[in-house]
């Protein structure tokens, strides 16, 4: 069995996916809860805003540590 598992999306009109351990997509899932947005448009903003240079996945990661690490699940300033 693997740690990783692997999700597909949609975001901005076409299919993507994205490797992660279950801990990080349950926390990013809550994140969306608690924003009140789905979890496909929380993917997209993190795409949208992420360097060129990382892949998703990692983007994903950091994403939530950082929410994680400041106690912050809500939009950011």
């Amino acid at each position: 069995m693997s740690l990783v598992a692997k999700r597909s999306v949609t975001i901005r009109g076409h299919r993507t996916s994205f490797s992660l351990e279950q801990a990080f997509l349950d926390e990013l899932q809550a994140i969306a809860a608690a924003r009140s947005v789905t979890l496909a448009a929380l993917v997209a903003e993190i795409d949208e805003n992420r360097p060129r240079e990382a892949n998703l996945s990692s983007a994903l990661r950091l994403y939530v540590l950082e929410r994680v690490k400041t106690g912050r699940a809500e939009r950011p300033d």
